[in-house]
């Protein structure tokens, strides 16, 4: 079997695209989309994704982690598929999706920056040295001295396989404030099991995070992730995160085919 594929990257974030509208993908085979991730001997990504078809939207997302399994919401991903929508004429400027936490409302700016309406956030756990949220993936973030020299990998892995989240775990955020509107971050991320080059919902999280707790009274915040930079905007009511938008560049990489 020939699958065609598109290759594309948010700040580092990178994705094997497939147009599934035929669905003749074999989607519950684990073993074949790890293999497509697998960076030595497949394409290589940090997860794979379908646009499929969609009774009430524009089109469906269905994200999985490169370990092959299906996941949560991917932001970046999230953000990726808009471009290859538009690449593909699903779409022009603007798209509405389903992804596994419900519609989302996305636009493609001129200069390729995708803006991508994120679930609003209301339940934010404050903890003395963390703070836990959803943001359509679960996070924990932490604000860290030396973050340039962090061992995010070893240190990640270790709350996130802790008692603290159990079985199902948790994206692990560390977290440097520059300025008051300004914070770096790097990420470990479950299914992938290692830092990648940014994290849209971990980006999400860590901007509403920082202004939960008092970190900054800004509501538009810039993330600098390893692989560039995002913005992160929302509006804030009695500790209630809604109309939360993240954005940042979206670009296509290369296609090509592959014997499965």
């Amino acid at each position: 079997m020939q699958i065609e594929f598109y290759k594309y990257q948010g700040t580092g974030n990178d994705f094997v695209m497939i147009d599934n509208r035929s669905n003749t993908f074999p989607k519950e085979d684990i073993k074949c989309i790890a293999h497509l991730c697998d960076r030595r001997f497949g394409i290589g990504g940090d997860g794979l994704i379908l646009l499929e078809n969609d009774p009430e939207a524009n089109f469906k997302m269905v994200y999985y982690n490169s370990d092959g399994n299906q996941s949560t919401m991917c932001g970046n991903g999230g953000r990726c598929l808009v471009a290859f929508a538009k690449k593909l004429h699903v779409i022009d400027n603007k798209a509405v999706f389903n992804a596994i936490d419900g519609l989302h409302h996305a636009s493609v700016s001129e200069d390729g920056i995708v803006s991508l309406q994120m679930i609003d956030v209301t339940d934010i756990k404050k903890a003395t040295d963390y703070t836990f949220l959803n943001t359509g993936s679960p996070h924990h973030v932490q604000l860290v001295d030396d973050l340039e020299h962090y061992n995010v990998k070893e240190k990640g892995a270790e709350i996130r396989y802790g008692e603290l989240y159990g079985k199902q775990g948790s994206n692990i955020n560390f977290v440097k404030k520059i300025d008051e509107t300004t914070f770096s971050l790097r990420t470990y991320e479950r299914g992938v099991e290692d830092e990648t080059l940014a994290c849209g919902t971990g980006a999400t999280a860590v901007a509403i995070a920082m202004n939960a707790t008092g970190a900054t009274q800004a509501t538009s915040i810039d993330l600098n992730v390893e692989g560039g930079k995002l913005v992160v905007s929302f509006d804030k009511k009695d500790n209630q995160f809604t109309n939360v938008y993240l954005k940042g560049p979206a670009e296509f990489v290369f296609k090509g085919t592959i014997e499965l």
